[in-house]
This record gives structure tokens, sequence and C-alpha cells, in this order.
């Protein structure tokens, strides 16, 4: 942890575990913590108007305050709900629309938490934010940088989703359980009494109550505006049913008839096309990265080898970041690599030491066919 002996710390209490015990480890250490929840609602209703019991949801928040009251911090619920929706709810849904793929809790990491709460933090005189990631944050005494590294649990490493974090970002963020085990983590909530202790973990994106596409026609009527789906060749094979509810490597759904699988190769939201092909044409063996953020050093120099990952669940592939002209990189794969997805992040990490981020960027979508 980075905190300083004394000086007060942030706590983003989402509700759940994690964060409780986070929270819970920083008092039993004898650093002064105010408990924070991010009130993100009514953003969050489902289609029949229910609130979702979900991170940041109400029931979240009430188990967020039962935590601090058993700890004894200050708490205070903060209203997010126009700055959740432009951040990271509107990026996420015009992601879609530009027939791309949206990481959204890389946008709520890097613009709210260790963003405009810190700022707000500071304000108040905190020093840092701490959250319930695992993750883990270390300062490189040769160079001064601070470096993130792969959390202590490997299943549940969340270093993926904080690779845009800035210096001064990284500077100010404290994983009081990055280096734990998730079980660890569990058995340290039930020996403190914490009353999440077993409450079980969020799988899915907290502001979507079923699957994505239900939410997409619910937020935004006119994302599902058919069009034509086209093989790899220019045939019409069928028609889709708006580009935002299709995603590179997607094979269900499609419902064309073919005498072998088809998939989703392309997704052109500028013509409204859905281009598909044989899961050969899905490989590349490069992608082009922008909105590029180094860790490790303060600019790439020339081409460093990597273990990238270009989806959270995806292994880590060997491969080459390569500067280019602008700020970007790109990112060549050893063997080429199944359906990387624009839209997505692509996250390297060091070759010699795996556990260390180098940084990362979004994919970006290459020219458009035919042109």
């Amino acid at each position: 942890m980075t905190t300083s002996r004394g000086a007060l710390t942030a706590v983003a209490l989402s509700g759940g575990v994690d964060s409780a015990v986070a929270a819970a480890r920083l008092v039993r250490d004898g650093q002064p913590v105010v408990g924070i929840t991010l009130q993100t609602w009514p953003s969050l209703r489902s289609a029949e108007g229910e609130r979702l019991d979900r991170c940041c949801s109400p029931a979240a928040a009430r188990d967020a305050r039962r935590v601090a009251e058993l700890l004894g911090i200050p708490y205070y619920l903060l209203n997010y709900e126009a700055e959740f929706d432009r951040e990271v709810v509107e990026r996420f849904v015009e992601t879609y629309r530009a027939g791309e793929t949206p990481n959204p809790c890389v946008a709520c990491n890097a613009q709210l938490k260790f963003g405009s709460l810190l700022t707000r933090a500071r304000g108040w005189g905190a020093l840092c934010v701490a959250t319930g990631h695992y993750a883990q944050v270390r300062q490189d005494p040769s160079t001064g940088r601070w470096l993130l590294r792969r959390g202590g649990d490997p299943r549940k490493d969340q270093s993926y989703f904080l690779y845009s974090l800035t210096q001064e970002q990284l500077a100010a963020a404290v994983f009081p359980v990055g280096h734990l085990h998730k079980e660890e983590t569990r058995r340290l909530a039930r020996d403190w009494g914490l009353p999440v202790a077993e409450k079980p973990d969020s799988q899915e994106i907290c502001f979507v109550a079923r699957d994505y596409r239900t939410y997409l026609r619910q937020r935004c009527p006119d994302a599902a505006l058919p069009g034509v789906i086209r093989d790899t060749r220019g045939a019409v094979r069928g028609q889709h049913q708006g580009v935002a509810f299709y995603t590179v490597g997607q094979r269900r759904g499609l419902k064309i008839g073919s005498t072998s699988p088809l998939y989703v190769v392309d997704v052109d939201a500028q013509r409204n096309e859905v281009i598909v092909g044989q899961e050969a044409e899905l490989l590349a063996s490069r992608v082009e990265l922008t909105a590029v953020n180094l860790i490790v050093t303060a600019t790439l120099p020339g081409p460093r080898r990597v273990l990238a990952k270009v989806r959270y669940a995806q292994a880590a592939v060997p491969a080459t970041l390569t500067p280019v002209d602008g700020g970007g990189a790109s990112l060549t794969f050893d063997a080429p690599l199944r359906a990387p997805a624009p839209g997505q992040a692509a996250v390297c990490y060091d070759a010699e030491d795996p556990e260390l981020v180098v940084g990362g960027g979004t994919i970006r979508r290459p020219p458009r066919r035919g042109c």
C-alpha cells in the first residue's frame, strides 16, 4: 500500500466484500479512513422500474453504510448519476453504435474512481483513494515511476481494467486486498464480522439488468436499425437487427444459412453492415492501438517485447509493441490471434516480468473493407 501514515484515505465502498475488507484493513492499520459510495442510479433501473442489487445500487449502498458503521468511519453517498451517465454509460452506448466493443470498467476507473473522486477526496484532505481491486502498485526506486502489477490472485487479477491510470492516479491508488487471494479476503471478512462476508461477486456490467442488447434497445431505440449482412466476398447473406448488437467473433444469433459456420469478422457502422466470414478470417497478426497509456516508461523509444491481452478473460500471448507516429502503437502477435475486437483494451505485460503492466491502449478499427 502507498498510504502515508496518518494521512486520510478515501475508500470507495461498493457494497461488496472486497472494498469492505480494503476499508477494514486500513482501519486496523490505524489509517484515518472515510467511506464513499458513488450513487449512479436512477440510471440503474431495470425495464420494470426496479432497482438493481449490484455495485453502486441502493441495496449496495445500504451494505456499504452498514460496513462503515461497523468500522466506525465517516460515510458519504455522493451523487454521481450525471457523471456516470456521461463518462461511462454514454461512451458504452456510443461505442457499440460505432460497431465496436467497449470496456466500461476501464472508463469508470480512470474517469470516476481515480479521476473526479480523487479530486473531490483531495478537497477534503485525503491523499489517496483505496478500492477493493485485485492489483498492486509499487514505486520503481531507480526511476521514481509508479508501477502497476497484477493482483496476487491470478483468477481475480484486475490490472487489465486499470492500465489507463496515469502516474498521478497510480501514486494515489491504494489496493489493500491486491496481494490477497479471494478466499483469504472472505476469511478476513468473516473473522472481522463484516456483514458482506458471504455476498456473491458481481459478474455483470453494473448498469445492465439482463444483457447489453436489451439495455441498448431500452436506452437507444434507434440502435435497432436493420441492415445487410454480407460475406467477405460482398454477397448478401441476410439481415441484421442493428450493428450495435454484433461484435467481432460472434457466431450465435446471425440467423443465416451456411454449409460451414460463419462468424462476424467486421462491423461497419458507416455502411450499416455486418460482415461475416470463416473462422480463419478472424485471425489477426497485428492491431493498431489508440489512446495509448504507458506506465513503466514515459515513452516507447522502440519495439518492446510484451505479453498482450486483448480480452480480460484471455491469456496473455507473446507480442511486440511498437510506437507509431502520433502517439499510437502497433501490436504484432507472434502467432495470429483470434478475433481482437475494435474498441476493446489491449493491455501489455512485460515479457520478462509477466506481473508488470507495461501499458496498453484501445484497439483501433482497421480501414473499411473495399477502401
